[in-house]
């Protein structure tokens, strides 16, 4: 424990804040979904849901994100779970050309958290990937899976109104 808290501590702080979603992978309890809830209260700030605004900062966090997710794995092994830049990545791409809801963010929240954690295909294959991109490409996997099935669910409720 001692050994694994001093190469923490030898990790530039800036990278752990990004890669840790500011310090929420430190969570004792549900480290994935305080790092979501993290994704989700970013979303909401106003504008955040422009489709233009939403891509470059899903798109310029990602690559942060592998950059990030690999320094921390080299020092402290595969996928560590304090590692949660992925989820706020995997949050934002189950909101993309959603509306701005309660009702979708509430169930792309939900649903994104059930695929991050049951990682249907290619998901697990994907999260074996080295040098951070497993980390963040398994998520992004769950966000498109997420977006997906939110755009279902409204469908089948529209049309049952």
């Amino acid at each position: 424990m001692q050994q694994e808290l001093n190469k923490e501590a030898s990790i530039p702080f800036s990278i752990r804040l990004l890669a840790t979603g500011f310090l929420s992978g430190y969570s004792p309890v549900a480290p994935g979904t305080a790092g979501s809830l993290v994704g989700l209260l970013l979303y909401l700030i106003p504008g955040m849901e422009h489709t233009l605004v939403l891509t470059m900062m899903t798109t310029v966090l990602f690559f942060v994100g592998v950059y990030v997710s690999n320094q921390l794995e080299q020092l402290l092994g595969e996928d560590p779970q304090i590692i949660v830049v992925d989820e706020i990545i995997g949050m934002w791409i189950s909101f993309l050309l959603l509306p701005k809801t309660l009702w979708t963010i509430v169930v792309a929240f939900v649903f994104f958290r059930v695929y991050d954690t049951i990682k249907p295909p290619p998901a697990r294959k994907i999260e074996k990937i080295k040098h951070g991109w497993g980390i963040m490409l398994d998520d992004v996997v769950a966000g498109i899976y997420a977006n997906i099935t939110v755009r279902l669910v409204m469908l089948i409720f529209s049309r049952s109104l």
